[in-house]
């Protein structure tokens, strides 16, 4: 157990969860990546689209340690990286108004991409914030009922992808639906792992993941097809784009890589060492397909 003193900016530090930020920030990227390829980058809506994501995500974060807490899924058998308030770092009063704040601060930066987006983006901004609240808290937690992954491969993914370069072009492009299944399965990844670690726990507190709902089998497959499909998905790009299909084969020894040491792990807080290895495996594949794109 880490030492760290109540309410430090250490504690709020590891609230924030830094290791899967590359969720939020990885679809912008991309998106930047292919307005580019197409003659329409717009910095300061991708600077927004990147300040909402990352706060949103941010918001998540201290959302689920929050209700995770209240609905006692964190303990002290948890294996994943200690949450905040239920190691007594942040109360659970800090960590409601911290999400409400971060909430507030996104929906800010939200504001400023209706001067490109249209007032649709407040539509947009609305539905993505209903939804990081509806993961853990609500009547159906998604989460609980196995659509985490879902969520992830929606939001994360195409929303994240396909309205960030929406904001920039001004119109919606088919590629970037392609290209933003490619980052949202590789975001799920990192939902998987946690889940796998996560599973008996889950299962006793009455969490259904797709992992407690099919079993760890199906949960270590998952994680190994996720990778192979998002490379797959790339291969869209060859004719017009080659290097954008080309290029991320290279995160594939990277995954396989993570995906063996989680077949020998299999079990325990060992499996924190992938966690981090996922969101990095998925930086890469980001960076990769971004440069794909960029270069003719």
């Amino acid at each position: 157990m880490k030492i760290v003193n109540k309410n430090s900016f250490r504690a709020w530090l590891l609230a924030m969860r830094p290791k899967t930020l590359a969720a939020g920030s990885v679809p912008v990227l991309v998106a930047s990546a292919l307005a580019q390829s197409v003659g329409s980058f717009r910095l300061l809506p991708a600077v927004l689209c990147l300040a909402f994501a990352l706060l949103a995500q941010i918001a998540s974060n201290f959302a689920n340690d929050y209700f995770d807490f209240v609905k006692k899924t964190d303990d002290e058998t948890r294996l994943g990286p200690a949450r905040a308030v239920a190691s007594g770092w942040i109360s659970p009063q800090a960590m409601l108004r911290a999400t409400l704040v971060a909430i507030v601060l996104a929906c800010f930066a939200g504001l400023g991409l209706i001067a490109f987006g249209g007032w649709t983006m407040i539509i947009v901004g609305a539905l993505c914030i209903l939804a990081l609240l509806a993961y853990t808290a609500g009547p159906y937690p998604l989460a609980y009922h196995g659509l985490g992954d879902v969520f992830v491969l929606v939001f994360f993914g195409l929303v994240a992808v396909v309205f960030s370069f929406f904001v920039q072009a001004g119109y919606f492009f088919p590629p970037a639906f392609i290209a933003g299944a490619v980052v949202g399965l590789g975001a799920v990844n990192i939902l998987v792992v946690n889940n796998f670690r996560d599973r008996d726990t889950d299962r006793t507190s009455n969490k259904h993941t797709t992992i407690v709902i099919f079993g760890e089998v199906f949960g270590n497959y998952f994680y190994l097809i996720n990778g192979i499909a998002a490379v797959v998905l790339c291969a869209f790009f060859f004719s017009h784009k080659p290097l954008a299909a080309i290029l991320p084969l290279g995160y594939l020894p990277f995954h396989f890589t993570a995906w063996k040491k989680m077949r020998v792990i299999w079990r325990g807080r060992e499996l924190n060492r992938i966690l981090g290895r996922t969101a990095a495996n998925l930086l890469l594949l980001g960076v990769l397909l971004s440069v794909g794109l960029l270069i003719d």
